[in-house]
């Protein structure tokens, strides 16, 4: 399996190097980054960790300015492209077609090659400009999957909710995740 992650500008790009991570644990998967500037910012803003930590967690990272990079062709078979966490620019940049970064060109290319696409927003509130762009995403195919904490699973730390996030966005590729509480059925 091949898979694109991009980590956008939005709060939460540590769930972009945990998504890296889990699917560094699924037997033959190969991810491929993309980060954008407004990434690289909010990480650097947000945790201690250096961004050499997100690039060393893929198998490949590709510079945003990249055009010319394999997952920028239709004709490099992905499975599919997670972005998380997905900003509101880079969701209005997918669902208007406007490809300026690789980030946003290999977006186009899964949705015109029918792969998956899940979106993960981090944003909140929500604005009808942004409900209205991820009405549209869906209808072009993505899946959105946005980061909600749940409580079914008995969360006893912050760690805890990250990888029931994770997981859910796993289960949407298909796989197993290997840290994931799924919901047992009531009474």
């Amino acid at each position: 399996m091949r898979i694109i992650v991009g980590i956008s500008g939005a709060s939460g790009g540590i769930l972009g190097l945990r998504m890296l991570r889990a699917l560094a644990e699924q037997p033959g998967c190969e991810t491929h980054l993309v980060m954008t500037e407004g990434a690289v910012q909010s990480i650097r803003y947000e945790t201690d960790l250096d961004v050499q930590t997100f690039l060393d967690a893929a198998d490949y990272a590709h510079p945003i300015d990249n055009l010319g990079a394999l997952i920028a062709s239709g004709s490099y078979k992905t499975d599919g492209l997670i972005i998380i966490p997905c900003s509101m620019k880079t969701l209005a940049g997918i669902v208007n077609g406007y490809s300026d970064n690789l980030l946003l060109r290999a977006a186009d290319v899964c949705l015109k090659e029918q792969r998956k696409v899940i979106l993960v927003p981090r944003e909140m509130p929500l604005s009808a400009i942004h409900l209205d762009n991820m009405r549209k995403a869906v209808g072009y195919g993505c899946a959105i999957c946005p980061p909600m904490l749940t409580f079914y699973n008995k969360p006893q730390s912050i760690d805890d909710m990250i990888n029931h996030i994770i997981g859910k966005v796993i289960l949407l590729l298909g796989l197993e995740p290997k840290v994931f509480a799924p919901w047992k059925g009531g009474a």
